[in-house]
């Protein structure tokens, strides 16, 4: 039976697993802001935002521009005059340098020991008082959600920006640390350098130190010889020859670095007797390409839109299109958060709640090499790296197509300095020529109809460059009241180096972990978990989970021609471990987020249907450390009662924690209510 309290607040992770080759994070030095003052434009400060520009090609038409027509890039937008119309809206530059000059004058951060903000983001008002709030109201109270590092402690503050108060909360005993600052990371990547041991280890590979690229990889967690100390390794490539280092490995070498003192605790050199595979033909920069006279080029395409766009963005956060409207924001570890999602009744006219917020809450991407060079790559892409500070600028024509609209994001850097990722969000209308609803009458009616509706949809879009690999999420709304999401994946594989140029080398039992690519090259098997955010609002927050489980039902004796059919249980999940779900392919269900207190004509519950759009599961051992940090990927559906504090599935804080604060132990309150 439904009550009405039942499920009150619900979200739902919903792993969407793609299992595929190769990964990880590259950024290179990046050049501290010349001042506090400094705000960084990624377009004018590309270093300092991505590392897609280290490598440039020369300054001369490419096989590319002869081939698409470029237009002009959109112009950037001047945000420090920005304001908030929206309790949503991220914090502006105005309010983030507030908040940095607050807290420079606070108690915790006059010592002179040394402290990072890892994170300045909005707090958002209390989900009660924003579902309140109507355009036109007093702005609800704006505060600043602050993670910081102070001499080796982290701390989560609150600060009011408009009193200047500030909370101190306590952290707790959860292990971690929180997501890597862009300084952490670049840093990381040249701090071995002061070494001249490392040195020496470069020099005698055979690898001039300019010709050197080094990734910063975090390092998981395995053992009490990790704890109480923020560390990081680091792994190296040969850029002789090629834009494209990560084919240039240089095996087995791997520093162990404290990332607070950048000091190196350990050199690991297992791979001399792996060559450096050769930069030939590795280069995928169209610019160097010698293109086959016979290659068949593709004609430019693009979808015009003679009255433009049919969508409107306003006060730079609400969207509206068709039936459609919803709150839109980036953010430095989600990437995008969708919020206050409602689309239009037909017959009424009025606007009905359907989803309160939505994100990507977690990437785990463990791999499958269990050597000393490759154990501890199991990356969490969000926690760990920020999956938002990761976005790149969109690239007009290529990226979205004519007509989109852009946002930046503002982000604040380890000082607190705020800075502008531009072109990091894209909306537009997509149709690729697909059919929406159709249906034609057979001649033998009588009836000369043929009715067609073309599938036009509204994409929010954004591309996180994680080093070799490229996400590209787009959120996909319909006017038939459909939300999907698709998760693509693109870019450069990750390899290992390896003494091989043939499989015919290979001894028949040897494990490569993966597979011979090229000469010298093995790509190691491994998994990307995309976790999503969903926290479900249909018509209100009084929603229940229904499991509707298809069973095999057999007829009785004489009662039918058949033998058998197909039965659909209704199961309506009462607490946690009822609403815990695995997919299995001869167990079917279909999985509905209803609101029992809101009827069809007809009876029955107004609700959404959760298909799952991946069926891949992890196969680790539960007791395996990486697994313990990645427990959330144990099931493919999770639904839990709304708790402010439980909205990463990895954590809180990621970085080297013991996986103790996550989704999967949240949940093993097995009796716990749905309410």
């Amino acid at each position: 039976m439904e009550s009405r309290n039942f499920l009150r607040f619900l979200f739902i992770f919903l792993s969407v697993s793609l299992v595929l080759f190769f990964t990880w994070v590259h950024l290179p030095y990046a050049p501290q802001p010349n001042s506090t003052t400094d705000l960084l434009d990624c377009s004018t400060n590309s270093p300092w935002c991505t590392s897609k520009n280290r490598f440039q090609p020369i300054n001369k038409p490419s096989t590319a521009d002869k081939i698409l027509e470029k237009p002009p890039n959109p112009k950037h937008r001047n945000h420090e005059a920005d304001t908030p119309h929206h309790p949503l809206d991220p914090l502006t530059i105005s309010e983030i340098n507030k908040v940095r000059t607050i807290l420079k004058s606070h108690t915790l951060f006059k010592s002179s020991s040394p402290c990072a903000f890892h994170s300045i983001v909005l707090e958002e008002p209390d989900k009660t008082l924003v579902l309140k709030w109507k355009k036109g109201d007093s702005m609800l109270p704006r505060k600043a959600a602050v993670v910081a590092r102070v001499a080796g402690k982290s701390y989560v503050l609150t600060v009011d920006i408009s009193s200047g108060e500030v909370a101190v909360q306590e952290t707790g005993s959860r292990s971690g640390y929180p997501t890597m600052t862009i300084e952490d990371m670049t840093s990381s990547t040249w701090a071995p350098l002061s070494n001249a041991d490392f040195n020496r280890t470069i020099i005698e590979r055979g690898v001039e130190l300019q010709d050197l690229a080094c990734l910063p990889i975090s390092l998981g967690w395995f053992g009490e010889n990790e704890e109480n100390r923020r560390l990081i390794k680091v792994q190296c490539y040969s850029m002789k020859g090629t834009a494209n280092f990560y084919m240039r490995p240089i095996e087995g070498l791997t520093v162990l670095l404290d990332m607070d003192s950048k000091e190196v605790v350990e050199i690991s050199d297992k791979g001399r007797d792996i060559p450096i595979p050769k930069a030939a033909n590795t280069d995928y920069r169209y610019s160097v390409q010698e293109i086959n006279p016979e290659m068949m080029f593709v004609n430019p395409i693009s979808m015009e839109q003679p009255k433009g766009p049919s969508f409107t963005v306003e006060d730079e956060h609400l969207v509206k299109w068709a039936n459609w409207e919803f709150h839109l924001k980036p953010d430095p570890r989600a990437g995008v958060i969708i919020s206050r999602a409602k689309v239009r009744d037909p017959d009424s006219g009025e606007m009905r709640n359907v989803m309160y917020k939505g994100y990507t809450s977690e990437l785990f991407v463990p791999y499958m090499d269990p050597t000393d060079a490759w154990y501890f790559k199991t990356y969490m892409d969000a926690g760990e790296y920020g999956f938002g500070l990761q976005a790149m600028p969109l690239d007009p024509l290529n990226d979205c197509p004519r007509n989109a609209y852009y946002m930046d994001g503002v982000f604040a850097a380890g000082d607190g300095t705020p800075y502008v990722r531009s072109h990091m969000v894209c909306v537009f209308e997509s149709y690729a020529g697909d059919i929406g609803w159709r249906h034609s009458e057979s001649p033998i009616t009588g009836m000369e109809i043929r009715e067609v509706r073309p599938k036009v949809t509204l994409v929010v879009r954004m591309a996180a460059s994680v080093a070799n690999y490229d996400y590209i999420v787009d959120w996909e709304f319909q006017t038939d009241g459909l939300i999907r999401i698709k998760v693509g994946l693109s870019g450069i594989l990750m390899v290992k180096g390896t003494s091989y140029v043939n499989t015919n080398q290979v001894p028949g039992q040897q494990n490569l972990y993966g597979t011979l690519l090229s000469e010298n090259v093995i790509g190691v098997i491994h998994d990307h978990y995309v976790t999503f955010y969903l926290d479900m609002d249909i018509d209100g927050s009084d929603n229940s989970f229904v499991n509707v489980n298809i069973q095999k039902q057999r007829t009785s004796p004489g009662e039918s021609p058949r033998m058998s059919y197909l039965k659909a249980i209704r199961n309506v999940a009462k607490t946690e471990k009822d609403a815990q779900i695995q997919l299995k392919l001869y167990d079917p269900s279909e999985f509905h987020v209803v609101n029992p207190m809101k009827r069809t004509r007809v009876g029955n519950p107004v609700g959404y249907k959760l298909v799952p759009g991946g069926t891949a599961a992890s196969l680790l051992d539960h007791d395996d450390p990486p697994q313990k940090r990645g427990a959330f990927t144990n099931n493919q559906i999770w639904v839990t009662p709304y708790n402010q504090s439980e909205q990463w599935a990895g954590g809180l804080f990621v970085y080297q924690s013991q996986g103790e604060d996550t989704l999967a132990v949240w949940s093993e309150r097995y009796g716990f209510p749905l309410k």
